[in-house]
């Protein structure tokens, strides 16, 4: 039977990740895995995770199984943080899930059983991850222009057009904030655009959050999130907590389900709580506590927040950074877009013969389409990437 198993094809960011660790040349960047990096390479424990994980260590007195859907003051929590009181909280369902990862197949899962026949219309690009979920799970996903690679900004008009085509039932499948991987963000009018759009044609929006706080800030990044929230019936959406807690491994997310009613909420709620069961039973709870402890914690919440925001503007100063040096070098604007972005991705638009000569020829790493992910700089590999870019004609 196993001998019948057809090969899968290989994750593109883990191969580059293979590939960066083997290069021996000392000097090299990787730009390529979406992880958050210091100055000095390295992904550290936040000050306020770190603290709560001792505040746990010295309370925690049980093992036991928390709930289906996860434990009640972390739902509470999530929604709060993402939502604030864009909703009232007894019409939106949550559970706790495997990382953003799992919140994302959790939503798209409630919108199979709600609508066999949905489709998802995602953007051009988009998180690899939810093609391959999608294709899994043996939904259709239909892309929708959403970025210009000549300006490095939104294609809002070719948006517009490709999303005319949904139908009742389908669903929108919309970046909240630091699109990955492009970087380039709606505008809150492009954000009330599309809602007045999926509105008239009874189309649903599911919101894949991963990166609140790390654009503008927690408040200004949950904006368009929210307005979409208080202007539609039925909003899927799924969250974080890799990115902006720093705790990747603890794999921490949640899947919202915002509906009409508390009824309507009510059976929501159940068919998360069935789908957890399905899928993993409980879900983990280690770091789903630390974030409680921490967002229910006035001193941890207050210390949390400003080393996030420290996070956020040490990649502002990069994108600046980096901007700056390539208008220096070539002395021209094309890359201003760089400053713009938000989050840690930026597609320079790079071609693919580029991008291979600046990992053969200058030990950089950055994926195919020329995504790179902006905390993997610092202030002194700014100059050598915007060096090499030039030199091989990007």
């Amino acid at each position: 039977m196993l001998n019948d198993l057809t090969t899968q094809p290989p994750d593109k960011i883990l191969e580059l990740m293979q590939m960066f660790r083997a290069d021996p040349r000392p000097v090299k960047i990787d730009l390529g895995v979406g992880v958050y990096k210091d100055a000095t390479g390295h992904t550290p424990i936040m000050r306020a995770i770190k603290a709560a994980e001792q505040k746990w260590w010295e309370s925690e007195d049980s093992k036991s199984y928390t709930a289906l859907a996860g434990d009640a003051g972390f739902l509470d929590a999530m929604v709060a943080l993402v939502l604030d009181d864009a909703v009232a909280r007894e019409k939106v369902a949550a559970c706790a899930t495997p990382g953003g990862t799992g919140a994302v197949r959790q939503a798209f899962e409630l919108a199979q059983m709600a609508n066999p026949k949905a489709r998802v219309f995602t953007s051009d690009p988009t998180w690899p991850n939810h093609l391959s979920i999608l294709k899994h799970i043996g939904m259709e996903a239909v892309p929708y222009r959403y970025f210009d690679n000549d300006s490095g900004a939104v294609s809002f008009d070719g948006m517009l057009a490709d999303l005319a085509a949904v139908e009742t039932g389908d669903v929108v499948l919309l970046h909240g904030c630091c699109h990955n991987p492009t970087g380039a963000n709606l505008t809150l009018p492009e954000w009330q655009a599309v809602i007045e759009l999926m509105n008239a044609k009874g189309a649903i929006p599911m919101i894949d959050i991963a990166y609140q706080g790390f654009g503008d800030g927690l408040e200004e990044d949950a904006a368009g999130t929210r307005l979409v929230a208080r202007s539609c019936p039925e909003v899927l959406i799924a969250a974080s907590c890799s990115k902006n807690f720093g705790i990747y491994r603890e794999r921490t997310g949640c899947t919202m389900v915002i509906c009409q009613d508390q009824a309507q909420r009510d059976l929501a709620q159940a068919n998360l709580a069935h789908l957890n069961r399905q899928t993993y039973s409980f879900p983990p709870d280690h770091g789903a506590r630390l974030v409680t402890l921490v967002m229910n914690d006035d001193a941890l919440r207050a210390d949390w927040q400003a080393e996030l925001e420290e996070v956020r503007l040490g990649m502002l100063a990069l994108r600046e950074q980096l901007a700056g040096e390539l208008q220096r070098l070539t002395g021209s604007d094309r890359f201003g877009f760089i400053a713009q972005h938000r989050g840690m991705f930026s597609r320079l638009g790079l071609s693919p013969e580029v991008v291979k000569r600046l990992r053969e020829e200058h030990a950089i790493y950055m994926v195919g389409d020329s995504r790179i992910n902006v905390a993997g700089l610092n202030s002194e590999t700014v100059p050598i990437l915007a060096k090499a870019i030039v030199e091989v004609g990007g």
